[in-house]
C-alpha cells in the first residue's frame, strides 16, 4: 500500500475525525474508501441504460391522441384565480 499526504486545516481535521468516530471508522478508512469509489467505473451510462430500458418497457404516455394541452392553456392564471 502507498502512503499520501493530504494537506487540510485543523478545524476539518477535527469535524471528519469527530465524524469518523461517530460512523465507527477512521478518517484515513474513509479517504481510502472515497478514493476506491473515485477511481472506479463511473456509474452514469449504467444508469442512464437501465433508465431508458426502463421507460422504454413503460406502457404510460401521454394516450392515443397525445397531449391536448397547449403552452397558453397551462399558464392561463385566470384559471388559477
Amino acid at each position: 500500500m502507498a502512503n499520501l499526504t493530504v494537506t487540510v486545516t485543523d478545524a476539518v481535521l477535527k469535524r471528519a475525525r469527530l465524524r469518523a468516530l461517530e460512523r465507527g471508522t477512521s478518517v484515513n478508512a474513509l479517504v481510502a474508501d472515497y478514493l476506491d469509489r473515485y477511481s472506479g467505473p463511473d456509474p452514469a451510462p449504467e444508469a442512464l441504460a437501465s433508465f431508458l430500458n426502463l421507460a422504454e418497457a413503460s406502457a404510460s404516455g401521454s394516450g392515443d391522441g397525445g397531449r391536448t394541452w397547449t403552452r397558453d392553456e397551462l399558464y392561463d392564471r385566470n384559471v388559477l384565480r
